[in-house]
């Protein structure tokens, strides 16, 4: 396994924690000023970082983060494809991101892109 890899599973820990570990999970996959950008959210540090998890959890309750593929790295850059998994196994919403690894490992920003969004 890769850095790249150890960071993309980081970021999916903290995506997928409960109440009680979010607050760790974010700061084991984040640096303290973090920048996180998707079209519905642009947000920096752990405070904010953690509101954005806990809102799409909220939203998606019983849903689970995972991998979409493989994960491709250069430098202090990764990227990956992601997809929302429902109970039922069915994966409304995936998108792309692009992360910058801090030397640490850990995320010092992500650039989020949504693929396949739910109809509304």
């Amino acid at each position: 396994m890769t850095s790249y890899d150890d960071a993309v599973q980081r970021y999916f820990a903290a995506w997928n924690a409960g109440p009680d570990e979010l607050e760790k999970a974010v700061a084991a996959a984040f640096t303290e000023d973090a920048t996180y950008t998707d079209p519905l959210a642009d947000v920096r540090g752990h405070a904010q970082l953690a509101a954005v998890v806990a809102g799409a959890r909220e939203q998606f309750p019983g849903f689970v983060f995972r991998l979409l593929g493989s994960v491709d790295g250069h430098h202090a850059l990764v990227r990956f494809g992601w997809e929302l998994v429902a109970p039922d196994g069915s994966a409304p919403v995936a998108g792309f991101d692009v992360a910058a690894l801090a030397e640490d490992g850990r995320i010092t920003s992500v650039s989020g892109f949504l693929d396949r969004v739910p109809a509304v």
